[in-house]
């Protein structure tokens, strides 16, 4: 009993005590619901895939108490375990995702080599602008801008990092007692704004061209498409979009809603350009010679992913290179930091991929999938957007493009439906996919990177705060959309 009482106070680390006894219970009780309804001649997969994708999702919410790698990779290999999917069609799905995994490990890795400019650049905003809406409409549209023609994932370690580097200056004077305990939480408080409206910016530019988000560039090679019919084709809901996104954002800035409003601190203000000048003084010769390398390959970095020279997570590769080997960073100990940030979260996205294979393999989508294209050839387009919307929200919207993709396809082919009724519905998909999906952290990667990063906690942005912060635009977003959907399709 002892040993049994001593696993069990390891088990999950520093999680609270009802949280593990939950993940116990789940693990105990999944094999006997899944044996039993199966005893009972019931589709006892269809059913436990359905259980273990809300009991992955509770795993998230509370990603602050609990990293969820551990309980989401122990559910993943139960699902193994009792067959609900299988290695190979597990090591199938992140073969797919290849391309994201690889812009994890390498990109937002050298992103932790490019801090020291990118703070640069950042206090300069903050100490030019004051005004809070102003300052949040500029990450916002910054955000949109730079995932239109970059990668939302890379953006958004790029807000991570900028974020950081605010909250240290903020720790280090609170722990010397230079601000006060109330002027350090609405710093904080400032820093989840801010990065919030740059993680929806990440949204709103992602679902505007082929290369904002994967699932836009399966969905316009399937539909035939290149980059500016691809852009084109979406504008009538995207520009609609994008403009009620950034109205939002000034809205919600001004009346203080879903827990926005919070401003900076002049005392804050003043540390961080303090701070900035100080480094700035201090800063040798070879220091300021290492943040013109930085920036020079950061132009690099844009113009090699705007022509898309190669997969982004080989651009990153060798931007991970370059910036090492020209600011002399040749130890293994120097490298390991800048992986701190990213690997965790890969591995959790390759959990991630066995519970998307158990979607797919026992059908879970099927029967939304069925009703919808079993409605009429009007209702079709908005149907398509919703069922998409939702499904992206629980579950991941690259894997839901993929599944309408092919479904479409499958129905084009066998002249189920015409070209035409193909377009609208792939445009559908695509803005079904990428803008309702911002309603919860599993949505997009981009968010759920955010939540399980290291800033997350630091600034008390869990899932349930993630998902309040991101109701206005979700509902503005997805309404507007939809309303676009059917007057334009």
């Amino acid at each position: 009993m002892e040993v049994l009482s001593n696993v069990f106070q390891s088990f999950l680390g520093n999680a609270p005590s009802w949280y593990k006894k939950t993940i116990i219970f789940f693990l105990v009780v999944n094999p006997i619901g899944y044996f039993a309804l199966s005893f009972l001649g019931l589709n006892g997969g269809f059913i436990m895939g359905w259980v273990l994708l809300l009991q992955f999702i509770f795993t998230l919410i509370f990603s602050i108490q609990c990293y969820p790698l551990q309980p989401g990779g122990l559910l993943a290999l139960q699902a193994l375990a009792l067959g609900l999917t299988d290695a190979y069609h597990v090591y199938h799905e992140i073969e797919s995702n290849l391309e994201v995994v690889l812009l994890l490990v390498f990109m937002v890795s050298a992103i932790f080599f490019m801090k020291d400019l990118l703070l640069v650049i950042f206090t300069q905003i903050i100490k030019s602008i004051k005004n809070k809406s102003t300052l949040s409409f500029l990450f916002l549209i910054s955000a949109a801008f730079l995932s239109a023609f970059l990668d939302a994932l890379t953006v958004t370690a790029v807000l991570i990092s900028v974020c950081l580097g605010f909250y240290k200056i903020f720790d280090e004077h609170h722990k010397s007692k230079q601000i006060s305990a109330d002027e350090f939480s609405q710093g904080k408080n400032f820093l989840s704004d801010i990065v919030m409206h740059g993680a929806v910016g990440t949204a709103l530019g992602g679902v505007c061209t082929i290369v904002g988000e994967p699932q836009n560039l399966l969905i316009a090679t399937k539909a035939g498409w290149e980059f500016t019919e691809f852009f084109m084709r979406m504008a009538p809901i995207t520009m609609p979009v994008l403009v009620m996104g950034i109205l939002t954002c000034f809205a919600i800035e001004k009346f203080k809603l879903a827990s926005y409003g919070a401003l900076l601190p002049e005392a804050l203000r003043l540390k961080i350009i303090e701070t900035a000048e100080k480094r700035a003084s201090e800063r040798s010769d070879l220091q300021n010679l290492h943040l013109k390398l930085e920036a020079l390959l950061g132009v690099c970095l844009i113009v090699a992913l705007g022509l898309h020279l190669a997969p982004v997570g080989i651009i990153g590769l060798f931007l991970l290179v370059g910036l090492t080997s020209l600011k002399g960073v040749i130890s293994e100990h120097k490298l390991g930091p800048a992986f701190e940030e990213s690997l965790p979260f890969t591995a959790l996205l390759v959990v991630f991929f066995a519970i998307v294979a158990v979607i797919n393999d026992q059908a879970l989508f099927t029967p939304i999938i069925s009703v919808v294209l079993q409605s009429s050839i009007e209702l079709q387009a908005p149907m398509f957007y919703i069922a998409n919307g939702i499904l992206s929200a629980m579950s991941d919207n690259v894997f839901v493009a993929t599944v309408y993709m092919n479904e479409i396809v499958l129905a084009l082919e066998n002249n189920v439906i015409s070209r035409e009724q193909f377009d609208k519905l792939a445009i559908a998909i695509n803005t079904g996919t990428n803008l309702p999906s911002v309603a919860t952290p599993n949505g997009q990667a981009a968010f759920l990177f955010l939540l399980t990063s290291s800033l997350a906690p630091l600034i008390g942005l869990s899932y349930l705060r993630m998902v309040i912060k991101a109701l206005p635009y979700t509902i503005v977003l997805t309404l507007v959309g939809l309303g676009c959907v059917i007057a334009f399709l």
